[in-house]
Parts: C-alpha cells; structure tokens; sequence
C-alpha cells in the first residue's frame, strides 16, 4: 500500500482549460516535463505576435505541447479499444515524440524562423531529443525513430505529423479558444473516435466525413482569420528584418546591449556551438533586445524596435493579384521623401510579399478514408471532398504611413 502511495506521488495532474484535469501514463513523461529544455516554452509564445490582434493570444508552445499529448493519449486509447495491437514501449515512444515535437522552436514561434540559426525548428528539435536520449540513456531511441520516420508503423508518425496529426487537432482548438475565434472549433473528439488503422496507416471511419470538412474549412478560416491576418503579418515581417539587419547588415553596431546568449549565437558560426546558446532563448530575450534598441544609434533599428514596442507597425496592403510595380515605385519615392533612409534600408522598410493558404495537400500522405465495404479511398478520390484541395495565394506590400 505504501509503495502504490509513493508510486502514485511521481505523477502529476495539470488542469487545462480546453480539456480539464489531465494526467500521463509513463514516468518520463514527467521527467521530460520537468526539464529546462521543455521548460523553456513556457517563454514561447504559441501565435508568435498575434497578441497584437488578438489580445487573448499569449498561450504558449508548453501548453499546446500538454495538450498535443493529452490528444494522443486520447488516441492511443481509441484504437486500443478498437483492437489495433500498440505495446507499451510504443505508447511510450509516440507520447514521447509528441510531447517534444516543438521543443526545436526558436522565439516568437515562427516570426524568426531560420535568423539565429540556419537549421529548421524540426531538425532543431531532432538534435535536442538526441541530446536528451544521451542525457536519458537511450530512452528516447523508439521515440527518434517515430519521429524521424524510420519505424515501420506508419500510423504513429502521421499522429505527430500528418493532415490529420493531434498537433493540428490542439492548435486549431486552442487557437481558437484563445483568440476567440468560434470558426476554428472543430469536433476533435469525434475525430479521434472515428480513427482507426489499415495495414498499419492511419484511417478515418466514412461516418467521421463531415467532422473532416468541419476540420478543413476551420483550418482554412484560421489562416486568414488568424495566422496569416495581415497585422501580423506587418509585425512578424518588422520583427523579422529587424534582426535580419542587425545580424547581417549592422556590422559595426554596439550589440553589447542585447542579452548574452543572443550576442553569443550572433558571433558563432558552428551550428552546434549556435545550438548551445539557441536553446537559452526565448521569447522575454527578444523583448529584452527590441526594448534596448529603441535608443539605438541606428536610425533603422530604433525605428523598427519603438515601432514594435508601441505598436507603430508598418501599414500592409493585402490584395488577391500582385502589386502593381508603378504603384510599389511610388511607394517607394514617397517614402524616401519622408524618411530619409539609405536605399539598403528602404528596401526592408517598402518591399512585397506572398502568402498562401492550403488547409489540404495531395503532395502529403493523404487523409484516406474507411468505407464501409472494408476499402479505403483517399481524400481526393472522395466525390464531397475534391474540391479541398485548392490552394489560395494572397499578395501584400508593406511599407510606413508616408502621409
């Protein structure tokens, strides 16, 4: 009775607001938890800098990883019970992948994606979770595997990443929840019920069909609505060429105000050396950063940074055909005019841009279908969901109010 007590004490509860009291199954869960490289995304902003449209926005890459977890848990249970044969070694590993698939993110999610170190935040994380393997000896080779693609059961690594992967189940919800957006509500819990596995790839029963195109048409609206909503879009580009600019272009700046890590990754050049100093970063660095800089010396650098912290972004123009390249000269001029910047400069204050919405690829491992004969039938073979698969493209001009 006392070592069930003692047992039951290294498991921990967390109350989510989307999914309430939830709990995990395997002591290094909690381990994993529990350490400082997971603990860093409590400082990483889920949205990036849509707060400033969405004020609610400021949930974080931790809470979404829980509940990333929760779902899987969830899944796992699902296809258990409906008799798809998963050990526990491979409850584990799936949980494990799952749990960590965005501890490669960098601040601000991915406003400043690929400026402080050249590698992606996936293959960022594929070199944490190693590191985290050594550091746990050889608890997470299963995990790395599933991650990486190397195991033959297909299906777990599309419950990580695929179109239909508990990591878009939670962000969509989350999302959603957080900015008040009710269009991004999806049924998450009849998806994960109507999951099941053909020759060990991930299906969805026929009866889920229109949980799946209340899936696709939420994750469309979310990136207009939200993702790609052109104020972000203004402050994610300005947070971006800022940084951009003062690692490649501001050379003789005084960089000793920024924080140590940052002045670290800055003047490394070996990308494991960069990771060292990466994986100290976070969101309040950044802050800490931009808010020193609006004194900075540089017209450009105090311009872009006081025009962050106050909230004074670039103007965007987005429009459904490409800028007209009169239009963007006149810009330009009218710019130069105003304000007075160097050409090298002007071009990361006046310059275009595209964006692009596809809730559905046919290029990815497709969404397949269980019918009720027994066969499967993928997405885009399936008559009511052909017309999923359009991509829209969306063009903008960014430059600073000139009048």
């Amino acid at each position: 009775m006392l070592r069930l007590y003692f047992n039951m004490k290294k498991k921990k509860i967390f109350n989510d607001p989307l999914y309430g009291l939830i709990g995990f199954d395997h002591e290094i869960i909690y381990k994993l938890i529990d350490h400082p490289y997971f603990q860093r995304l409590r400082r990483i902003k889920q949205m990036g800098l849509s707060d400033y449209i969405y004020p609610g926005a400021v949930h974080t890459r931790f809470q979404h990883s829980l509940g990333a977890l929760y779902l899987m848990k969830k899944s796992i249970e699902s296809l258990k019970w409906k008799g798809v044969k998963i050990s526990d070694e491979e409850y584990k590993a799936v949980s494990i992948a799952i749990l960590l698939h965005d501890i490669g993110h960098g601040p601000f999610s991915h406003a400043l994606e690929g400026i402080f170190i050249s590698i992606g935040h996936e293959e960022i994380t594929l070199k944490i979770m190693e590191k985290l393997n050594v550091e746990f000896g050889g608890e997470l080779g299963l995990a790395i595997d599933i991650f990486r693609d190397k195991y033959p059961r297909k299906f777990f690594k599309q419950l990580i990443s695929g179109q239909l992967d508990v990591d878009r189940l939670d962000y969509l919800t989350r999302d959603s929840f957080y900015t008040g957006v009710a269009e991004g509500v999806i049924g998450y819990d009849r998806i994960i019920a109507m999951l099941n596995v053909v020759d060990d790839k991930l299906v969805v029963e026929e009866k889920a069909i229109y949980s799946i195109e209340k899936f696709l048409v939420a994750r469309k609206i979310m990136y207009w609505q939200v993702y790609l909503h052109k104020t972000s879009l203004s402050a994610e580009n300005m947070i971006y060429h800022l940084f951009d600019y003062i690692i490649n272009e501001a050379g003789n700046m005084d960089k000793s105000s920024l924080p140590l890590s940052l002045q670290r990754i800055i003047a490394e050049n070996n990308v494991d050396r960069q990771l060292e100093y990466f994986i100290k970063l976070d969101d309040s660095d950044i802050l800490y950063a931009i808010k020193n800089l609006m004194d900075s010396g540089d017209s450009f650098v105090s311009f872009m940074s006081n025009g962050l912290i106050k909230r004074q972004l670039l103007k965007i123009l987005l429009k459904n055909v490409k800028i007209n390249s009169d239009y963007l000269e006149s810009i330009r001029l009218n710019v130069e005019k105003r304000y007075r910047f160097n050409k090298n400069v002007l071009k990361r204050l006046v310059f275009t841009g595209e964006v692009s919405n596809e809730s559905y690829s046919e290029k990815q491992d497709e969404i397949e279908f269980l019918l009720k004969s027994g066969d499967t039938i993928k997405l885009s073979e399936f008559a009511p969901m052909t017309s999923y698969s359009s991509k829209s493209v969306k063009y903008f001009v960014l430059f600073p109010e000139y009048a």
